[in-house]
């Protein structure tokens, strides 16, 4: 089903009908396709339905959608159908039997984001650049510096993908350039996209539940250099990635540059002390850096202290924004510019004589472990745990010890963190919180009565919120207004 023979007014069977599927059903429905989605949800919850199949329309596109909880019965569902094309969504895991029945029935199976450079490319759009991110943390950090430098130098950007707006929907914009966040998800089932840049941050175990294993992560992680155009960026310290970028069929003439926090080599884009330079498109790279920013120009976002990590990301987003073209003085204003987003390491109250971080986005061991790092030592106070995704946290609760004076455990399924800190961290003292009424609450008074004045309080909980929450977001949202009410509690005293 490559571009070129597309019929956009086919049958198309959407597999997944969350944000990701109704904005694969609107691009879709604008170019006369006919269409049906298929659910594994209850249609009138988030919930898990009944295994009984429910058909009926959804109300704002007028799309009939079947329902079934049972993943074989949904699948033979679709492919009865007989659709020209099945889209899935990216929460539609790699060993979902829609992709064997797919394949069995000889129909091309593809995700939002291949849907929508299949559009773009069969478009008046055609020839956009993709500037593409992925990795295991910092995504949607370095896609927030990469808009902002984009914006700074006067393009038209539009940040999308993982990061939250589907790329579906921005398609058909004025967009001049993209800046897109990819999730592992989202590129197991891309094939034909083609960025004029690219970069996997970092790759670290994380969705072996999803994956089914650590090399099926990496491997879908590889995806992101397939058919680079122009740049291949990648951590100069990291030899896995390095071997990706090798290993990748990219299009003829794309360059491979390291990033480092190092000074920079030939090709490579680093830091000379608290200088941004790059080696690799100025004109005279074998004699000379180009200045791109300074270390100030960071501090503006991270008053509390411009991380290693924040420091990288800044890396990978000024590397990015060359290859597309970005003045120097561009990158500078653009990181002066950036906001983080929230959840994301935010300092957000000194309640009790101790500081409060919000990295509810911390959704992974190698995230926590990044989050912890740079704390004095014993003064931490880490609340952990929900979704562990297939996780082991040996290896965090290893390094992060030292850090560690103790530890809230959080999450419906708290046994990998307990054995994690029984192994590992036997003299650090923890206590568990289950989810009764106004529990999170309790979690920061439990977390005072383990601190003592001056120290910090940490929610980077190495899990996803799924168990107990919507969203990461919501999960840090709750955790503040707990916070916020032990800071008033602390004021009326």
């Amino acid at each position: 089903m490559g571009v070129s023979t597309v019929n956009w007014q086919g049958r198309f069977a959407i597999l997944g009908w969350g944000v990701s599927g109704k904005a694969s059903a609107r691009a879709l429905l604008v170019r006369g396709a006919q269409l049906r989605a298929f659910d594994g949800r209850s249609p009138d919850t988030s919930s898990q339905g009944e295994a009984q199949t429910v058909a009926q329309p959804d109300e704002l596109t007028g799309v009939e959608v079947v329902y079934d909880a049972d993943a074989q019965a949904l699948s033979r569902e679709a492919i009865a159908w007989n659709p020209d094309c099945i889209v899935v969504s990216p929460g539609i895991p790699a060993h979902h039997p829609i992709f064997s029945a797919s394949q069995d029935a000889g129909i091309p199976v593809i995700g939002e984001v291949e849907l929508a450079w299949r559009l773009q490319e069969d478009s008046s759009h055609a020839g956009r650049p993709w500037l593409c991110v992925t990795g295991t943390n910092g995504k949607t950090t370095t896609v927030g510096m990469l808009g902002s430098i984009l914006r700074a130098s006067g393009a038209r950007v539009a940040e999308v993908g993982n990061i939250g707006l589907p790329i579906c929907e921005a398609v058909d914009t004025d967009a001049e350039v993209f800046a897109v966040e990819l999730s592992s998800f989202q590129l197991h089932t891309v094939s034909t996209v083609s960025p004029l840049a690219s970069v996997c941050l970092n790759v670290d175990a994380d969705h072996l539940d999803w994956h089914g294993s650590a090399e099926a992560y990496a491997a879908d992680k590889a995806k992101v250099y397939h058919a680079t155009q122009v740049a291949c960026f990648y951590p100069s310290s990291d030899i896995e990635i390095e071997h990706m970028v090798a290993e990748a069929d990219v299009i003829e003439g794309a360059r491979a540059i390291g990033l480092t926090l190092g000074i920079p080599s030939i090709s490579q884009v680093g830091w000379v002390e608290d200088a941004l330079v790059e080696r690799a498109f100025v004109e005279r790279r074998h004699m000379q850096a180009q200045f791109l920013a300074e270390v100030d120009d960071l501090r503006i976002a991270y008053h509390d202290g411009v991380t290693d990590a924040a420091r990288m990301d800044a890396t990978a987003a000024a590397g990015l924004a060359r290859a597309y073209g970005v003045s120097p003085e561009a990158v500078a204003q653009g990181l002066r510019d950036f906001h983080p987003a929230d959840h994301r390491r935010a300092v957000i109250s000194h309640a009790a004589d101790v500081t409060w971080i919000d990295d509810s986005k911390a959704t992974n061991a190698h995230a926590a472990a990044a989050s912890l790092r740079g704390i004095t030592p014993g003064t931490a106070i880490w609340i952990a745990g929900g979704d562990t995704k297939g996780q082991e946290f040996g290896d965090l609760v290893a390094k992060i010890a030292p850090q560690l004076r103790g530890v809230v455990v959080i999450g419906e399924d708290r046994s990998a963190i307990l054995r994690a800190l029984a192994q590992y961290a036997p003299t650090v003292p923890f206590v568990e919180v289950d989810g009764h009424e106004d529990w999170m609450f309790s979690v920061v008074n439990e977390a005072v009565a383990l601190s003592r004045p001056g120290d910090t309080v940490v929610l980077a909980p190495a899990c996803a919120s799924w168990d107990q929450f919507r969203s990461y977001a919501q999960r840090g949202e709750v955790f503040r207004e707990a916070v916020a009410r032990l800071e008033a509690n602390w004021a009326a005293q």
